[in-house]
């Protein structure tokens, strides 16, 4: 199993965590203004699953119409909200970064928020993760996915460099 990059002990991981669930469209302006900074190495939102379909009872799999589930342009790709925005973590390169980051959301959240430092995303790659991605896992991708789900439904990238 493979570290990430040497420089990754360099890196800050940060979280953002407001103190309500945000709405799709305070969610998009906040992570297009994080996702302009330069500095931003990897960065996942967290919050409920919101189904497309009726997961059990009666009315299992019928269609689900929520609210909050819609499309988002992020960096200019369309995509759509599969949960309600409960906490945003990223990775940055330094801490200018992590000033900037904080400052972006001071100024678009208009309700309290915490902002942490520390580890929340994985920098080795799991027992589990190396049986069902295989040793050439990219190291950016480890931490970020359920190994039981799909990874189409999962993950979009945004930047490629």
């Amino acid at each position: 199993m493979s570290d990430l990059n040497s420089d990754t002990k360099k890196r800050l991981q940060l979280e953002i965590v407001p103190q309500r669930l945000l709405k799709p469209e305070t969610a998009q302006v906040l992570l297009n203004a994080i996702l302009d900074l330069d500095g931003i190495v990897r960065l996942f939102i967290h919050g409920p699953r919101l189904p497309g379909t009726v997961p059990y009872g009666p009315a299992k799999g019928t269609p689900l119409t929520h609210d909050a589930r819609r499309l988002i342009e992020i960096e200019g790709n369309t995509m759509e909200l599969m949960v309600s925005v409960g906490s945003i973590r990223l990775e940055v390169t330094d801490a200018d970064v992590k000033e900037q980051v904080y400052e972006i959301c001071k100024k678009l959240l208009p309700f309290p928020f915490e902002f942490r430092e520390g580890n929340f995303m994985l920098t080795r790659q799991t027992v589990s993760g190396y049986a069902r991605f295989g040793p050439n896992q990219d190291p950016l991708m480890i931490g970020l996915t359920d190994p039981k789900g799909k990874l189409k439904d999962q993950v979009y990238i945004l930047k490629k460099e």
